[in-house]
């Protein structure tokens, strides 16, 4: 049956420091991508959503992995002020912040009247845009004390408190967490502000196919993402994504707010260079690879409730199965959590909601020599075959409730609570995760589409003039390829800001004038417009996204992958500030952050069983 829970006070979150070998395959840092991706824009990369209600923190963590990894690779270490309390996250969740937000770039196509001449409709490629897509055993009193050791889902978890850097390494070895000696200096200043650790590492006969978010919930006034001990096994331009929800829009606190220049975006390819421009753009003068863009803000209503949880999910009649396991794939599919069918090819496919996948694994492993898709379709048929020593029908029930049907509740009353969502986005490299980025709210600033949409007009004397979301237009003299506008004059940001608790940004360096110079001297440059009056800037006014709070979004989604205010009550700290992922919520200190490897995006919630 749906269940409802009393309504929580939640809050920010705080991403992971992986502490691995370089040979582990997840890529170290909290946040990473694998690269620019296929339209629509950045599907891919470490994700962590925080709730913000002002003196609680809740931080939902999507841990991403390589699925053929081994598990025994798979440890982190997450700095906290204060001891947190743990469960389990919806990954359906994430699928669906994802789907609902992910910034897109298009534009639509016509053609000039010319008289009787027959204009066509160009290469046919306009469209709508979318192309779719204890203690340590160590011997001294540097040991840290373990304040907490449980199992929460797939994970096993220890808290760690004082101690010395040795004694905490140490501890990390002899329980098997894979270590760099390059984490050292970075923990021992951890321990100095007196910090303590929470070391996560997938629970022993666990696989990764068990694999859930993690969520952690402590008291506390200000989101921060950590990311100083990332940058011990981070790439060059690391991709790192934050999503969230509250009763108004997030901005960085003590990083810039960077507004991208949409003449670099290459609408042609449905702004295939995305990641490039938003990296070149956070790097620019005052923004000093310290700066998030914003790709969406406004109504949670934007995040589909779908598959998040079905009423008739539920453990309880897997409990009665102690003695007929046989019976289980049978109660999946009537619950809808299983689906079997022909693929097409004359074998059978089930289809599971994501982490029942790595339940079945477990506790009703695929007999050897059997096809996946026909033992769960089937399980009667091979009843003689079913592992009962891997069965348990208590456990099988409680994990059910506790992975699939409470995170999902959760997750649903959380958009149900929450009507404000914002997603934020920056590439970063080790040399600039110096400072902890941290957030917070302001309820004046305007929202963010995250549907970029321009408008393509194919001349009668040839070439193309293309309409900006913000009403710039630029002349294309190949109306197939997107123009190189003012050349290396051209600026990749448009407007760096600073963020305020209220009211619009503080400018720090707007290039709105040069850009809509150049802009102007290119058109002229082309004959356009015919009128030869050489201006071809119509952007400057209430349109433009580089004037005012800096949201490309706000009105018809101003064509910049990013918008954004990067609210902050004081610029970055020069000398770094501890992460105030803490009680109290202190910008003026640094914290650390830790990564994971891109779990690819399913459908709403549901994944193949693999075949053996």
């Amino acid at each position: 049956m749906k269940r409802t829970f009393a309504p929580l006070a939640l809050l920010a979150a705080l991403p992971l420091a992986l502490i691995q070998a370089p040979e582990a395959d997840a890529c170290g840092g909290t946040f990473c991508d694998n690269g620019p991706q296929s339209m629509p824009v950045d599907q891919t990369g470490e994700n962590i959503l925080f709730i913000l209600d002002g003196n609680r923190v809740e931080a939902h963590i999507q841990i991403q992995y390589d699925p053929d990894a081994d598990a025994d690779k798979f440890a982190w270490v997450i700095p906290m002020q204060v001891l947190p309390e743990f469960s389990i996250g919806s990954e359906a969740l994430f699928q669906n912040l994802l789907a609902g937000t992910v910034p897109s770039y298009g534009f639509n196509t016509f053609s000039e009247s010319c008289g009787d001449s027959e204009g066509g409709d160009g290469d046919g490629d306009g469209g709508d845009g979318d192309p779719g897509d204890g203690d340590g055993d160590g011997d001294g009193d540097g040991d840290p004390e373990v304040v907490f050791n449980e199992i929460v889902g797939a994970f096993e978890i220890a808290v760690l408190q004082g101690g010395d850097v040795e004694g905490v390494m140490t501890w990390l070895g002899d329980n098997g967490y894979q270590q760099d000696p390059a984490a050292e200096p970075i923990l021992d200043e951890y321990l100095q502000a007196g910090y303590m650790f929470v070391a996560l590492k997938l629970a022993m006969n666990t696989e990764v196919s068990e694999i859930h978010p993690i969520v952690l919930e402590y008291d506390g006034d200000k989101p921060c993402v950590p990311l100083k001990l990332t940058r011990i096994a981070a790439v060059d331009d690391m991709a790192v994504r934050v999503f969230f929800l509250g009763q108004g829009r997030a901005v960085p606190s003590n990083y810039r707010h960077v507004l991208v220049n949409p003449l670099k975006i290459d609408w042609m390819t449905f702004g295939a260079n995305y990641k490039e421009v938003v990296s070149l753009a956070v790097d620019a003068f005052a923004a000093e690879g310290n700066a998030f863009v914003t790709e969406y803000a406004g109504t949670s209503d934007a995040v589909s409730s779908f598959g998040l949880v079905e009423p008739g999910w539920g453990g309880a009649p897997f409990a009665m199965m102690e003695n007929t396991p046989e019976m289980v794939g049978e109660e999946l599919e009537l619950q809808g959590l299983m689906s079997c069918g022909d693929d097409g090819m004359g074998n059978i496919e089930c289809v599971t909601h994501p982490l029942v996948e790595g339940l079945l694994a477990q506790y009703l492993p695929v007999p050897e020599g059997v096809a996946p898709g026909d033992f769960y379709s089937c399980m009667f048929c091979y009843a003689g075959l079913i592992d009962e020593l891997a069965w348990d029908a208590a456990a099988f029930s409680a994990a059910i409730d506790q992975r699939v049907v409470e995170p999902g509740v959760h997750a649903e009353q959380l958009l149900e609570t929450w009507p404000y969502l914002t997603r934020m986005y920056t590439t970063i490299s080790p040399n600039e995760m110096t400072v902890d980025p941290m957030f917070h709210v302001n309820e004046s600033l305007p929202d963010v589409d995250n549907v970029r949409q321009g408008t393509r007009e194919l001349l009668c004397a040839g070439g193309a003039l293309f309409t900006l979301p913000d009403g710039r237009e630029v002349y294309m003299p190949n109306p197939n390829s997107w123009p190189n506008v003012g050349g290396d004059e051209m600026p990749w940001e448009e407007d760096v800001e600073l963020g305020v608790v209220a009211g619009p940004n503080q400018s720090l360096s707007d290039r709105t004038e040069l850009i809509n110079e150049l802009l102007a001297a290119w058109n002229q440059q082309n004959g356009w417009p015919p009128s030869g009056d050489g201006d071809g800037d119509s952007g400057d006014g209430d349109g433009d996204p580089g004037s005012g709070d800096g949201d490309p979004g706000s009105g018809d989604g101003s064509g910049s992958a990013d918008a954004g205010d990067g609210t902050g009550e004081g610029g970055i700290d020069s000398e770094g500030a501890s992460c105030a992922c803490s009680s109290g919520g202190d910008a003026s200190r640094e914290g650390l952050g830790g990564g994971l490897a891109l779990l690819a995006l399913f459908g709403v919630g549901w994944r193949r069983l693999r075949r053996g």
